[in-house]
């Protein structure tokens, strides 16, 4: 467990360095996306816990959950009986989307600031995370 956090802090500096853009007068807007995918089992477990965690922190009964703080936000989930997905939005003008087939898929979305997009589709035992930031 403790191995992993390292990583996914390594992996986020890294994506965020990589993806900044560089902001110019014409250029006034801009989003950060930040997408975490676990390379193996024991990955994926702790990233599922987190997940579990975080339903279990804003009470969350069911297998999919949408919260939105803000104005102008779309959200939908699609998914199986064994699927698990958290969307949750912040902010102004954000899409998101998962759909989830073939069972045992858990995805968190979680957008920020305004007019973000992300479109999820998993297939069959797969998690992941992703995390969007726009300005």
């Amino acid at each position: 467990m403790t191995a992993f956090l390292p990583k996914l802090a390594l992996a986020a500096a890294l994506a965020t360095s990589a993806t900044l853009p560089i902001a110019t007068p014409a250029e006034a807007s801009g989003s950060l996306s930040i997408n975490v995918a676990p390379s193996n089992q024991q990955e994926a477990n702790l990233l599922r816990l987190g997940l579990a965690a975080y339903a279990l922190h804003r009470d969350v009964r069911a297998n999919g959950h949408v919260t939105q703080h803000g104005v102008n936000n779309a959200a939908g989930i699609a998914q199986g009986a064994t699927d698990q997905a958290i969307i949750h939005q912040e902010g102004a003008g954000h899409t998101g989307t998962i759909s989830q087939q073939g069972g045992n898929n858990a995805y968190g979305l979680f957008q920020f600031g305004q007019n973000t997009n992300a479109a999820v589709a998993q297939n069959g035992g797969q998690t992941g995370l992703t995390l969007q930031f726009g300005w």
